[in-house]
């Protein structure tokens, strides 16, 4: 296991000038936080975001936070980026397919990928534009194709990475691949911990077939004010209340992974209190995690799925 220094934190990221970074889901949360501090520390950070009205907002409090380091643990970056909004909605696969196009019409290379958009525990099963069960569609399905059509881009990075975030709950996720959308069984809990599992195999599978780049995964903890908690009951709240960290420190996992000395295949999540805070850290995966036949069969049943297929070779490396 790598060790990461305890200390870690946003002011530790580095120099991200010329890097570009691409973050779903940036308009809230964790998000939010990855986007910031990675336009904090010099990247051009293009925040993905389903609802144009919130990424609007977003845009704004990300530029404006990137220079006055309003947030407790923030730096106040001597690179400042740039932030760009973009529009996706990793639940619709035309939305997806047009986002792409659009980057790889008019970007160049694309560093760093972060895969954090997610529905949390749906109460009844609901379907996406797609007909995808709601939760895998967007937490696994959809980044599964984001990443497939963003391949071109990363291929054009030296050092390209794409980040997975999940959840502590993959470690009591399953995955029924005769039942991949939750039509003879569905639980909003059990459902969403199935897709956070299929999050950590994806991370595993893309990293042995792209061996040219770095594919890792990372989880929050137990973390406050996120909008994956609109669904949960009394209880949940109340407990994320009382033994979870704020939203920001719950972003450095994800951070770590997109910046750090990391390798593919491996996991990060926060270092303390059960994997529920503290500074990041690097955690074992779940003993599903380690299924190899089932890793394949996922990624060949989100290939059928989605219609993507992934563009593997390794780059051509252009002579000096």
């Amino acid at each position: 296991m790598r060790t990461v220094a305890r200390d870690w934190n946003a002011t530790r990221i580095g120099d991200l000038r010329e890097k570009t970074a691409i973050v779903t889901g940036a308009n809230s949360g964790i998000g939010f936080h990855t986007a910031l501090e990675l336009g904090r520390a010099g990247a051009h950070v293009v925040a993905a975001c389903r609802d144009a009205k919130r990424g609007e907002e977003a845009l704004a409090r990300l530029r404006a936070a990137a220079l006055s380091g309003s947030f407790p643990g923030s730096f106040p970056g001597s690179f400042p980026g740039s932030f760009q909004l973009a529009s996706l909605d990793v639940a619709d696969l035309a939305s997806v397919r047009a986002f792409a196009e659009r980057f790889l019409a008019t970007a160049g290379a694309l560093d760093v990928l972060v895969n954090n958009a997610g529905v949390m525990a749906i109460p009844t099963r609901e379907l996406t534009v797609d007909g995808f069960e709601r939760q895998i569609g967007t937490n696994h399905l959809g980044h599964f194709a984001l990443t497939g059509h963003l391949l071109p881009a990363l291929r054009r990075s030296r050092a390209p990475r794409v980040v997975s975030v999940s959840s502590l709950v993959a470690y009591w996720g399953r995955i029924d691949l005769h039942d991949l959308q939750s039509e003879r069984t569905y639980s909003p809990g059990g459902t969403y911990a199935g897709t956070k599992l299929a999050n950590v195999l994806f991370m595993l599978e893309l990293g042995r077939r792209a061996p040219w780049l770095t594919s890792v995964a990372a989880h929050p903890g137990s973390t406050h004010s996120t909008n994956l908690l609109r669904y949960g009951g009394a209880a949940s709240r109340f407990f994320v209340s009382v033994i979870g960290q704020q939203v920001e420190r719950g972003a450095l996992p994800s951070l770590y992974a997109a910046v750090g000395e990391v390798g593919s295949g491996e996991f990060y999540g926060p270092g303390a209190l059960l994997q529920l805070q503290g500074p990041p850290a690097q955690i074992k995966l779940p003993k599903r995690a380690g299924d190899l036949e089932l890793a394949r069969s996922l990624w060949a049943a989100s290939e059928e799925l989605t219609g993507v297929r992934f563009l593997l070779e390794p780059p051509v490396q252009k002579s000096a």
